[in-house]
């Protein structure tokens, strides 16, 4: 009955090595890396137990044809910068993971890793056809 039990406790063990060194791939190395430009809709750290930063960019024109990108942020300075530009158009660098075994690290597949402000082509439209420039 040992045996078995510590058979039993052997096979556990590997198969907790195997689960840990899966997730460390899947969160070390990225599928696809790439950029987006758009709209900062929403952002919002959710989660019952696991608490990760979430949002969503609108891509796309303004009259049709857009297109909501959901993204996930795991550094806490970033999720700050990302925070203050809320409804700003935006450019955002990401790295897809595929395959993460748990949204304990995020909800999405998409990890940003930087991101910059655009300036709105309307915003310098207007600036210049004001009186005086």
């Amino acid at each position: 009955m040992a045996s078995f039990l510590r058979k039993l406790l052997l096979v556990f063990l590997i198969l907790i090595i195997l689960f840990v060194l899966y997730t460390w791939l899947t969160l070390s190395y990225s599928y696809s890396t790439g950029s987006r430009a758009g709209f900062l809709q929403k952002f919002s750290k959710r989660g019952w137990v696991c608490k990760t930063w979430e949002g969503e960019l609108v891509t796309g024109s303004m009259l049709g044809n857009q297109e909501k990108f959901p993204f996930s942020v795991r550094d806490e300075d970033l999720a700050k910068l990302i925070s203050s530009n809320i409804g700003k158009r935006v450019e955002i660098e990401y790295d897809q993971h595929v395959g993460v075994p748990t949204n304990c690290f995020a909800e999405t597949e998409y990890y940003v890793n930087k991101i910059k402000a655009v300036p709105d082509i309307r915003d310098e439209i207007l600036q210049k056809a004001q009186p005086g420039n």
